[in-house]
């Protein structure tokens, strides 16, 4: 069982290094951490499902959600419901697949110990995924900058403040969000988040059907809505649209992290459970609702901005605690990550309130954010930045890995029951009806993850090039405000 870089932190006697098969105890393995952490100032393994249960509910009860329209008006209220099921439960399925790989190997503590762990432990694997899990959590910590900005800008009517005084803004009360050194602290956060998100999406639906008319009516162009993609809608808009409703749903990046710090990992498995069902109606009824109301012609991403004067700034402002405390949880997975490389298992600064810990994990957070700043500066746009995220990092954290670790996990549990080793095509052969149905799925999710990297990617590539073509973006570190 190969590890990561930080190799020397776990004694050879607690993980046998193989990379397919262990004799090694998880249940021992867990017990005996969960001990050693009792006595330290500085907690980590203390979070319950509930907790955990909140954080994923302030993870996926986002702005996010407010791009469902505009998918379902690409795609057609059909075929956009469609996707939104299956991406669901796909996204269910993995999110229960890494729970079970957590739970089996407890000592990998994040997706970059998973990452090398699943590709024959080599220690480069460990670096790749190291360098697109940090970009990606980037790339998100940018989003939540950007609608900052767009938020304070909306609400605000400016016309004579710097947009990029509102990100400033924004990504400074993201650093102070992000400074708590457990999730366990965060979790209650988490819920407030959540709750106010999931009002501003209630006060969405319920404008989007009380108004006289979109933002932007024109007699002439009346508001309709279709069941399924027009006749000639181009590939590029179809897969920005998918792409779009893949993202929100794919969090499976975060789940090591958060399992790492859950007193029970196996109880994951509720949380996830919870959470799903509620992310499933939410942004079925968010994309349908709000479709259907405001039509094709009046569409804009996010969706707040097709709702009129007073009724976009109230439903827009219940969003702000989810705008500036997700971005703030991706910052503290990344910071968390970085801190424990830094700082070993057994290190003062990492299990006590010391200086210097204090001060390096407060400039790591710093450090992101400024970074993140930067990013969307450089990057102001809302649907394709979701789109491009998902192509890019979506395709391995959210299908390709999770395939992998369950094919991972079937070799192992055959070595525990059997005694023997087996290869991938004798595991197929040997295994029943529905094992081999769930052979067969996870191959497709394996070829859905490629699918996204590459045709995905074209997509994303080619929707920033027309968008930017036809001036639908503002110029890098503009002054010109970006409200809806």
């Amino acid at each position: 069982m190969s590890l990561s870089p930080k190799e020397s932190s776990h004694s050879k006697t607690e993980v046998e290094e193989n990379s397919d098969i262990s004799s090694f105890d998880p249940d021992a393995f867990l017990k005996k951490q969960i001990e050693e952490e009792s006595e330290h100032s500085i907690n980590y393994r203390n979070c319950s499902w509930q907790k955990t249960a909140g954080l994923l509910f302030s993870e996926y009860i986002c702005l996010a959600i407010m791009s469902f329209p505009w998918s379902y008006s690409v795609l057609g209220l059909g075929l956009g419901l469609i996707v939104t099921v299956i991406v669901s439960l796909l996204c269910l399925y993995t999110g229960l697949i890494i729970s079970d790989y957590c739970a089996a190997y407890p000592h990998l503590t994040n997706v970059c110990d998973i990452g090398q762990h699943l590709i024959f432990g080599k220690r480069w694997v460990w670096y790749a995924t190291a360098i697109a899990f940090l970009l990606n959590n980037t790339l998100i910590q940018a989003l939540h900058v950007l609608v900052g900005a767009k938020y304070w800008n909306t609400i605000s009517d400016n016309t004579t403040i710097c947009s990029i005084v509102f990100g400033v803004v924004t990504a400074i009360i993201c650093f102070l969000l992000s400074l708590p050194r457990t999730f366990s602290h965060l979790s209650g956060v988490g819920y407030f988040s959540a709750i106010t998100m999931f009002i501003a999406v209630i006060l969405a639906m319920i404008f989007a059907g009380v108004q006289s008319h979109p933002n932007g009516y024109d007699p002439s162009t009346p508001v309709v809505w279709h069941a399924w993609p027009q006749k000639g809608e181009k590939y590029v808009n179809i897969m920005s649209a998918v792409l779009n409703i893949v993202y929100t749903f794919v969090g499976q990046i975060t789940y090591p992290s958060f399992i790492s710090q859950m007193k029970q990992p196996r109880d994951f498995r509720k949380a996830l459970v919870v959470v799903t069902i509620c992310e499933l109606v939410t942004f079925a009824l968010a994309g349908s609702i709000i479709y259907v109301y405001v039509g094709n012609a009046y569409m804009i991403a996010p969706a707040f901005g097709s709702l009129v004067g007073n009724f976009k700034k109230i439903s827009f402002s219940f969003a702000l605690p989810t705008v500036l405390f997700l971005g703030s949880l991706y910052s503290n997975v990344s910071s968390q990550f970085l801190f424990q490389e830094i700082f070993n298992k057994g290190s003062v600064h990492r299990n006590e309130n010391t200086l210097l810990g204090w001060g390096v994990w407060t400039a790591l957070n710093g450090g992101l954010w400024i970074i993140a700043f930067v990013i969307a500066e450089v990057i102001p746009f809302f649907s394709d930045l979701l789109s491009l995220m998902s192509s890019l990092f979506d395709c391995f954290f959210g299908f390709i890995f999770w395939a992998l670790a369950y094919f991972k996990l079937r070799k192992l549990y055959y070595y525990k029951q059997e005694g023997a080793r087996i290869s991938m095509v004798e595991l197929f052969t040997r295994s029943n009806l529905v094992q081999k149905v769930e052979y067969v799925l996870n191959v497709i999710i394996f070829a859905l993850g490629f699918y996204i990297l590459g045709p995905g990617l074209y997509a994303t590539i080619q929707s920033i090039i027309w968008s930017y073509e036809a001036s639908l973006y503002g110029s890098p570190f503009s002054c010109v405000s970006n409200g809806l």
